[in-house]
């Protein structure tokens, strides 16, 4: 071992005889037993009457016991029941046993990872020992390379030394197949998933929607940063190291500034942008309003998806805080706090982006302090994005764009005359925003305000309001209050186009009309499962993961979405196959020598398969693709039946392209009548 190491190992042998460092078993229930060897639940109950060598339990419940992960492994194989686990299955399933919980697991893994991605030669030497030493000489090099990436006071600074050596020589294996942080992002891709309602998440969409708004930055701070999605969305200006390299001014250093009131998403955050990329990361694990960690902080950008709606904020014991430049924010106004903590942490000149509950932008009770943000210049542009682009989902959230004013007295630059209002609405996709055409029409607009202090209007989508033409009694600065109305639904053409679109849909969702039903025979062919055939190698399995190396779908894939219960499964054809496979996602893809692939998603569909083959958490149903069940047939008679659910899946389709178009026409001719472009003749 090279003297370095041995010298930080001699070190840490004192704190090591005072902290058990051995690597603690994973665990696992019956029901994850039955997902790693593709079998039912009942399955595993009876293995474990009928045979006396079943691993016995570790852990858990009378009623619901846990089994040592590698003996049931073992156990399996010995009887032929599993094939080798996918090693991102048994890294996940070591997080899911860690004695400390998953977020404490992630943690360990992510300071491992680290240190394979900053100091790989170190990890080497620390991993060519036992479990036990590994834990002594680990610790040194551990602290190194948090101090020297997170600084010296990082939420992981006391933290206990790691003590499941497996997990982390597992995640240092996921890592040279995925990348360090491909690794980090798989493991808290999982965790974010299986607990969906522990965690209020900022989609990718809106979060790099705000850092370009924000724009180019060298610092910048997340004081609610929860997963840290918001800083991982910014990127380095580039162009001034160039400079210092070249003789000129000193480059300043990109750093990311985040804190949080949770100490596991705190040290989380911290190591998911540890790993990302080379900014000086700092973080801090406390209430940014009542405890600011960065109390000296004068950030180029602050992003900030704040907690909407808290009371207890702090209203009674922060009354006299200087923050308040605006006015002291009432107790029902927490989001306004937050927009004054935003403002607070910004140099002259520096820009905040914040994502905003809709009524904030309209309450009587924040009408002074919206009236103030305006009237000096702070506010500059509020943008309405439509429902479901991030939690809660069901009402279209607001960006506040703002500005800290720069200079003072009379060397203070003037603050535009107009605030840029813009509502995304018209823009929404089907379900879900359509996040191209969102983020090209607020940036443009964003753009050109920025650049000239006004911008051109465009009906129903944006426009620059005199600031005193909104300093009324309500000081409403919701953007579809004050943007003229849009066409309706395009003008009388466009409707006419529809109805016509809709009239030939209808006629061919007649003639895709199934003919009547048939009783099925008696007899019916002996099942097999999914599993069972990917096992005989019929088929492969691929799940989504987020990682930097998407699944792709190819022509003759299956896609079946895996939570939420009611399996959708679509076959991927010439047309839509590339594209990269989603969370929470399954792919199948079939050996077309063995299985045809409509035959396969037309059984997947049966409502009493996709019943058998779901588990209910307290948050959602999941689907565990490997139970499923399809009859054995030969490829002759799968195709038959493929035949007929491909006719039914494109019956499917346009009876969707029907009710589409019928919406649009329906709500074109509401329109056009209420605004008279119609007439009612």
């Amino acid at each position: 071992m090279p003297d370095h190491i041995a010298a930080e190992a001699a070190a840490a042998e004192a704190a090591a005889a005072e902290a058990a460092a051995g690597g603690t078993a994973a665990e696992v229930t019956a029901a994850e037993i039955a997902r790693l060897a593709g079998v039912g639940r009942a399955a595993v109950s009876n293995w474990r009457r009928r045979h006396a060598d079943f691993p016995r339990p570790v852990g858990g419940t009378e009623t619901s016991p846990s089994f040592a992960l590698a003996e049931v492994e073992a156990w399996l194989r010995a009887q032929g029941k599993l094939a080798e686990v996918p090693l991102r299955e048994r890294v996940w399933q070591q997080v899911c046993g860690h004695p400390g919980g998953a977020v404490a697991a992630l943690v360990e893994a992510g300071c491992a990872l680290l240190v394979v991605r900053d100091r790989p030669t170190d990890w080497l030497e620390l991993t060519a020992v036992s479990d036990d030493r590994m834990a002594t000489v680990l610790r040194p090099v551990l602290d190194q390379v948090l101090t020297a990436r997170l600084g010296p006071g990082h939420p992981l600074h006391r933290s206990a030394p790691p003590a499941h050596m497996p997990l982390l020589r597992g995640a240092a294996d996921l890592a040279a197949e995925l990348g360090a942080r491909g690794a980090f992002e798989f493991l808290l891709g999982r965790h974010l998933d299986a607990n969906p309602r522990q965690y209020t998440l900022t989609p990718e969409g809106p979060a790099a929607l705000m850092a370009d708004l924000a724009g180019p930055a060298r610092s910048v701070l997340d004081p609610a940063c929860g997963t840290g999605t918001l800083l991982r969305a910014v990127r380095e200006p580039a162009g001034r190291a160039g400079r210092e390299a070249a003789g000129g001014e000193a480059a300043t250093p990109f750093a990311l500034y985040a804190q949080d009131a949770a100490p596991e998403l705190a040290a989380l955050t911290a190591l998911r942008l540890a790993l990302h990329g080379a900014a000086e990361v700092r973080a801090a694990a406390a209430d940014s309003l009542r405890a600011d960690g960065f109390g000296q902080l004068a950030a180029d950008a602050v992003l900030c998806h704040p907690p909407f709606n808290e009371r207890n904020w702090g209203h009674g014991e922060l009354a006299y805080d200087p923050r308040w430049e605006y006015g002291f924010p009432a107790r029902t106004e927490s989001e306004l706090a937050w927009v004054q903590h935003a403002l607070a942490h910004l140099r002259e000149g520096g820009t905040a982006v914040l994502l905003m509950p809709p009524a904030v932008a309209a309450r009587r009770s924040g009408r002074r302090i919206r009236a103030d943000l305006l009237r000096r210049g702070a506010l500059r542009a509020v943008v309405a994005l439509p429902a479901g682009a991030a939690p809660p989902y069901g009402i279209p959230l607001h960006l506040w764009v703002l500005r800290r004013p720069a200079g003072r007295g009379p060397e203070r630059t003037p603050p535009p005359a107009g605030l840029l209002l813009v509502d995304t609405a018209a823009l929404a996709g089907e379900g879900k925003a359509a996040w191209p055409a969102v983020h090209r029409a607020v940036l443009d607009a964003w753009t050109a305000y920025d650049r000239t202090g006004t911008a051109e209007e465009v009906p129903g989508v944006s426009r620059c309001v005199p600031v005193l033409e909104l300093l009324d009694d309500d000081v409403d600065l919701t953007p579809g209050r004050h943007l003229p109305p849009a066409p309706a639904a395009g003008g009388l053409a466009e409707l006419a186009a529809v109805r016509e679109r809709l009239d030939d849909t209808l006629h061919r969702a007649a003639r895709l009309t199934p003919a009547p039903a048939e009783a099925g025979g008696a007899d019916r062919p002996p099942l097999t499962t999914i599993g069972e055939l990917a096992r005989a190698g019929a088929l492969s399995l691929h799940t989504g993961t987020g990682a930097d190396e998407p699944v792709r779908t190819e022509a003759g894939d299956v896609v079946v979405p895996v939570v939420g219960g009611g399996a959708v499964a679509r076959v991927v054809t010439a047309e839509t196959a590339g594209a990269a496979l989603g969370r929470n996602l399954q792919l199948l893809r079939p050996d077309p020598e063995a299985l045809d692939p409509w035959f396969l998603a037309g059984f997947l569909r049966g409502t009493a398969n996709t019943r058998q083959a779901s588990s209910y958490a307290s948050t959602a149903t999941r689907l565990d693709v490997r139970r499923l069940q399809l009859p054995r047939l030969p490829l002759a008679d799968q195709r038959h039946y493929g035949t007929r659910f491909r006719a039914l899946a494109e019956f499917e389709d346009v009876l969707r392209l029907a009710g589409r178009l019928g919406e649009q026409l329906v709500q074109g001719l509401y329109d056009g009548l209420s605004d008279g472009t119609v007439t009612p003749q």
